[in-house]
């Protein structure tokens, strides 16, 4: 029998404040039971950015676990995309709604937004969605990757070949997003698959860990900390605020125990027998 993905997965989250900022516009989720993790990384005035963040993560907890109690992650649907990868679009665009609905119905939510980072774990592979400049890594064999491209004039300007990455280590325009959720009536997700192994690490984080910690360092915490998760994301957030802890950090860490195959129903399972 295959097994859940809460038993297969290890997640600790954390989020801080900093040393800036006065309050935590962050928000973060995991629910392990259906293989799901979100980051955002809310902006706006007065309590707007804390609002939308919270508003992201809670919304598209609650729509997956909607949409999977529907049909199975890995179940197929009219364009032969998965329905996890489906699901993941719709509730964003939902999301992105109620967002906007809120910040022109409300004057003091009035251009709030956030970003989003999302990763659903199933049948093998993990399903990536973002929006903005809250990322996700990945950690394997010793090598941290980014699964995401931030939504950023920075990045724009990287891929253009205007400013160096020493540049843009410096530059004033780091925080000048692109997209974000609930800003515009509409908005595109990236969303991507990809091949999940036993022994992969995948980190969610805001800007306020990577304006702060370069990847070496990154990689070198989780790897010093192995199976620590939860020392792990505290170190980080650490690391972070002693390196100036200019923003809110957060952190969301998965560890794949074991592989996890998506449960058939029984008369597929015996299908196979007699083909």
């Amino acid at each position: 029998m295959a097994s859940s993905p809460s038993a297969v997965l290890e997640i600790a989250t954390r989020s801080d404040p900093g040393r800036v900022r006065p309050h935590n516009e962050d928000s973060v989720l995991a629910n392990p039971d259906i293989g799901l993790v979100v980051l955002a990384d809310g902006m706006g005035g007065y309590s707007a950015g804390e609002v939308a963040s919270s508003m992201a993560t809670s919304l598209l907890g609650r729509g997956m676990a909607a949409a999977f109690a529907e049909r199975r992650p890995d179940a197929k649907v009219a364009d032969g995309q998965s329905w996890a990868r489906a699901a993941l679009a719709r509730e964003i665009g939902r999301v992105n709604v109620a967002i906007h609905e809120a910040s022109g119905d409300q004057p003091q939510y009035s251009g709030m937004g956030t970003t989003l980072v999302a990763a659903i774990l199933y049948d093998h592979r993990v399903t990536v969605a973002h929006v903005g400049d809250s990322r996700l890594y990945r950690l394997r064999s010793g090598s941290l990757e980014p699964l995401t491209r931030d939504h950023s004039l920075l990045q724009e300007q990287l891929d253009a070949g205007i400013i160096t990455s020493e540049q843009a280590s410096g530059s004033a325009n780091r925080n000048l997003l692109t997209r974000a959720l609930g800003v515009d009536p509409e908005v595109e997700a990236d969303i991507q698959d990809h091949e999940a192994r036993a022994g992969d690490f995948y980190l969610l984080c805001s800007d306020g860990l990577t304006d702060m910690l370069d990847n070496e360092r990154i990689a070198a915490t989780v790897l010093e900390f192995g199976g620590d998760l939860d020392g792990c994301v505290a170190r980080l957030v650490d690391l972070a605020n002693e390196n100036g802890g200019r923003d809110n950090v957060s952190v969301a860490l998965v560890k794949v125990v074991q592989m996890f195959p998506t449960r058939r129903p029984w008369w597929v399972r015996l299908r196979k027998w007699f083909r």
